[in-house]
């Protein structure tokens, strides 16, 4: 059954907007499914989406959707936990083009930008002036400017700065009707006429507010909760202003009102010195009843981390290492306490108060002083990261967010927890708490199976005795998340009919046909209606024949509903997630539109067919296997590991095309193609190897193949050392292409005294294979094959506890991944348990005390390193910078960098060169090209050391190759 979908004629629509616009007009089941869900709990398919390139293009579509009778929805990073962004509507999203800085005015602390703009890249360009935009908020690497201000977003440092609506100057807003309005401040005796284009109606709706107050400020100041954060309905509280600003009731209008053409801010200064506390608590009720107390030493933030949060933390990569270097013991929570300042002294000072404080309150010395840059940094990106760590949960049973912003007064914050605690209880529930302790207003979300009617009752039942306690303690039921779907229903028993009838003629009056994002906070459905719910009648899982391991998740589409929306994989920078939407900024190609589109076809709810449809090979084509989705997504959604069972069930219907058998099947013919090798390379001479790679084999004619050596690497040659025994397991790519690698760790576990043999090398036979290239294109059973080889022949070293090391960090950390996706059990296990990285061998050795490897100071005394992608999938790039630290006098820098772009043969094929270059510019080629002639390139991953030569002419060479340079063989 398709998804619930407009009787809106899409076709003539769909046209129209083509003809009329220059930006992107996807009208296709695929992208209006890929559209259909934010990080709320629904799902509702829009009638099209449009992606304009310009100003122009926004109004236009504005106009023709009112032609049509067509709804607009307003769109950027889609993260809403509410459910603002999805509707039966024509979506506009302004984050692929419309994110410029539009005008900057430092000594004014001031800036002008699209509404598409988002917030880390906003500071990344205000950083070097010193300024900063303060409304900080957890999801600041992929959340918009103008998402936050529809929104009303708040922060962690919503103590010092404020609401969104506190830092928002003006906008700039385009009317239903195309009319343009300049919102900003104007005195209540200031002239209303004369103020430029769209004035009439400026004055109009100016005169219209003030009345509006007037005539409800007496229950405007009884009903609305007296709390540090309330998010909920239209800002009218402000209309009373003597400068009224209608940009107020445009900031949290959630899209209802207008389109935000340009958002003015103000700026603040960026803090000289931060210092965090970090106090412990050995019960949750302790930390709630200490933050009144702690408060009062006026901190920036004060933010909590409850145990749950801690232990679903403890089982994710790219914070396990955080958490051990700031928890102490097992505490049932954490207050991050933050003071900031110009003054390092105070800040310090304050640390100490606090320390006091807590000694004081029953708990001395649990405080952990966090006073370095790095540290906080490390901590506070795991705050920001708990909304989405506990959706790590595996299971039909989630957290969801419906209560999770609610605000009490701190005094009541204690006795709220718990009670909320006990209604959790009492409907056979647990929540987990976390966020903005010291605003009162504590993120939960109870556990529920939203697939079954008994927990969509107690979603209900929860939610009224929750907002029941909220009026009692004269709080807020939206503190900072807003209404959407899922709250706005509660507006009127929370604020009273008065108050949500002076909402409604806010609404009729800045949008009288109800044209923009109609549902939200006006005339809203039911929480629970079921029709808009991602989990509802027509969610009917397909049966189907899984080629993988999908146990852990209980099926292949349980995994795809790990992808809560969350929208961690749309960050430019920090961290390799994810290279593919960096290049392309579309939704097709991220994380999160690949595992929505799965999750569709997997459960009926696309075309016939779509699970092995060339639209959906078309959305996995970009996927380049980095994995980085595997470590740094927060609820740990692996896409390659999907794409690879995709593969599998798409080649079975479509067969495999002559380029990728080859690619695929390289192991098993590579010893015939080295002993020709002068013959196989000629794809790789002048003008007619060019031709027969771009036209035959579908290869580019921008660079070269890989060339075949004759001399390969043939395995251990008798001079193993006296020491433990070790297994060297050399790959295909490093056996054949470059067996200098190869050789050089041999001759460096040589000289530090291991013993080592290569079962499986060239010398002993067709060489052991990790299976990748099958993998890679979707022959799973031929890569079981090869997985079957390695377990059986390595099974007498593995069985004897010898470590097995490998050198390419994609085929080497296969045997720890994707071996137990083919063949989970014990000896797979095992394996996995002995396979090491060569760097991580020896580091590990180096450590244990045991590594005795005599090292001398290279020439080049810099070196650079590039981290592959798996190496940081598996926090392994560590390592690669321990060892080469061994080398004497040596300087080693990382390269903050994503993917190299090159991923196997991806950066190879026609189609895929462009976008492989493309990655490759991001991040690494450009700071390879900054090094000196005295600079060392390091990488280990062949494809990366393959980029850095094509894209910049440098050399890289394998950890191995380096520290055999610095061998002392004196």
């Amino acid at each position: 059954m398709p998804l619930k979908s407009s009787t809106t004629d899409t076709s003539s629509l769909g046209a129209q907007l083509r003809r009329e616009l220059e930006g992107e007009v996807l009208f296709d089941a695929f992208s209006r499914g890929r559209y259909s869900t934010d990080a709320s709990v629904y799902q509702i398919q829009p009638v099209g989406v449009v992606v304009p390139r310009s100003r122009q293009d926004v109004l236009a579509a504005i106009q023709i959707a009112a032609e049509h009778g067509v709804p607009i929805l307003p769109r950027g990073a889609g993260t809403s936990q509410c459910g603002q962004t999805v509707g039966e509507a024509l979506v506009i999203d302004a984050s692929k083009f419309l994110c410029e800085v539009r005008s900057f005015q430092p000594p004014a602390r001031t800036i002008s930008v699209d509404p598409g703009i988002v917030l880390d890249e906003l500071n990344r360009f205000l950083k070097p002036h010193g300024l900063f935009f303060p409304v900080d908020v957890s999801t600041a690497s992929r959340a918009t400017i103008g998402g936050m201000a529809g929104n009303n977003s708040v922060g962690a440092r919503s103590l010092h700065y404020g609401h969104m609506v506190d830092n928002v100057i003006g906008i700039q807003a385009v009317l239903a009707d195309g009319e343009l309005l300049d919102c900003r401040p104007r005195d209540a005796v200031q002239s209303d006429r004369g103020n430029g284009s769209g004035s009439d109606r400026l004055a109009v709706l100016t005169d219209r507010m003030r009345k509006l107050y007037a005539r409800n400020a007496e229950e405007i100041d009884r009903r609305f909760p007296k709390v540090q954060r309330n998010v909920a309905g239209y800002n009218i509280n402000r209309l009373g202003r003597k400068e009224l600003n209608l940009a107020d009731l445009l900031v949290g209008s959630e899209g209802t009102l207008a389109w935000f053409q340009e958002i003015e801010l103000a700026l603040q200064p960026i803090p000289a010195h931060k210092v965090l506390g970090i106090c412990h608590f050995p019960t949750f009720r302790a930390a709630m009843e200490s933050v009144q107390h702690i408060i009062k030493l006026n901190p920036a933030a004060t933010e909590l981390i409850d145990r749950t949060v801690l232990d679903l933390a403890a089982d994710i990569p790219a914070f396990s290492s955080t958490l051990r270097s700031f928890i102490r013991g097992t505490p049932a929570a954490v207050l991050l306490v933050e003071f900031a300042g110009d003054d390092l002294g105070v800040q310090l000072r304050n640390l100490d108060r606090l320390d006091e404080l807590m000694g004081d309150l029953g708990l001395p010395g649990s405080v952990l002083r966090a006073e370095s840059a790095a540290l906080q940094a490390r901590v506070w990106s795991l705050r920001k990261a708990a909304l989405n760590i506990v959706m790590s949960m595996k299971g039909d049973g989630k957290p969801i967010s419906f209560v999770e912003d609610c605000a009490v007064p701190l005094e009541n914050l204690a006795d709220y927890t718990q009670r909320l605690t006990d209604v959790f209880s009492r409907h056979g529930t647990t929540g987990t708490w976390y966020a903005h302790a010291g605003a009162g207003c504590l993120h939960v979300r109870p556990i529920l199976n939203l697939k079954q009617d008994s927990d969509i009752a107690n979603w209900r039942s929860i939610a009224a005795e929750a907002h029941a306690m909220v009026r009692e303690y004269k709080g807020t039921h939206s503190g900072e998340h807003g209404d959407g779907l899922v709250r706005s229903e509660f507006l009127e028993p929370i604020l009273g009919t008065k108050i949500v009838s002076a909402f409604r003629e806010v609404k009729d009056s800045f949008d009288p046909d109800g044209r923009f994002n109609p549902g939200k906070i006006i005339d809203p459905p039911r929480m629970d209606e079921r029709s808009i719910l991602r989990f509802s009648d027509r969610y009917k899982p397909l049966q189907t024949k899984e080629a993988l391991d999908w146990s852990a998740w209980g099926g292949f589409h349980r995994a795809t509903e790990m992808c809560n929306n969350n929208g961690a994989c749309r960050k430019a920078v920090g961290g390799v997630m994810c290279p593919s939407f960096r290049v392309t900024q579309d939704e097709k190609h991220v994380t999160r539109g690949r595992a929505n589109s799965l999750r569709l076809a997997l459960t009926g709810q696309l075309p016939a067919e779509a699970l092995t449809s060339n639209e959906l090979y078309e959305t996995m084509d970009l996927c380049v296997g980095c994995k980085a989705c595997k470590r740094e997504c927060p609820t740990g959604v692996d896409v390659y590991r999907m794409k690879l069972e995709f593969l599998s069930a798409y080649r079975k219907r479509r067969g495999l095309p002559w380029r990728d058998r080859i690619i695929a099947f390289l192991p098993r013919y590579a010893p015939w193609a080295a002993r020709f090798a002068p013959l196989a390379n000629t794809v790789n001479l002048g003008v007619a190897g060019r031709f027969l790679r771009a036209t035959l084999l579908g290869f580019t004619a921008e660079r070269p193949l890989p060339a075949w050596r004759r001399r390969v690497f043939h395995g251990a040659d008798g001079r193993a050392g006296e020491g433990p025994e070790v297994v060297l397991l050399v790959d295909t790519f490093n056996t054949y292409f470059e067996p200098e690698t190869a050789s050089a760790a041999l001759n460096v576990l040589n000289a530090a005294g291991y013993r080592v043999v290569t079962p499986g090398a060239v010398r002993g036979g067709r060489p052991l294979c990790c299976g990748r290239t099958f993998l890679n294109a979707g022959l799973v059973e031929e890569a079981r094959t090869e997985a079957r080889r390695v377990i059986e022949t390595l099974r007498p070293y593995v069985e004897r506890g010898v470590p097995v090391v490998g050198l390419e960090p994609s085929c080497l950390l296969t045997l720890r991944d994707e071996f137990a996706a083919m063949m989970p059990g014990a000896e797979t296990a095992e394996l996995a348990d002995r396979a090491m990285l060569f760097e991580e061998f020896l580091a590990a050795e180096h450590q244990a005390g045991r590594l005795k490897l005599p090292l001398k100071a290279l020439a080049q005394k810099r070196l650079l390193l590039h981290g592959h992608c798996h190496q940081k999938a598996f926090d392994q790039v560590p390592s690669i910078e321990e060892v080469l630290r061994l080398i004497p006098g040596t300087e080693v820098e990382l390269i903050e960098s994503g993917c190299c772009g090159m991923a196997g043969s991806f950066g190879y094929e026609t189609e895929h060169y462009e976008s492989s270059m493309k990655m490759a510019e991001l991040d690494l080629l450009p700071q390879v090209r900054k090094a000196d002639g005295n600079t060392l390139i390091v990488a280990d991953g062949t494809s990366c050391r393959t980029q850095i030569k094509h894209g910049s002419g440098r050399d890289a060479l394998h950890v191995a190759r380096v520290l055999d340079l610095a061998l002392d063989s004196g």
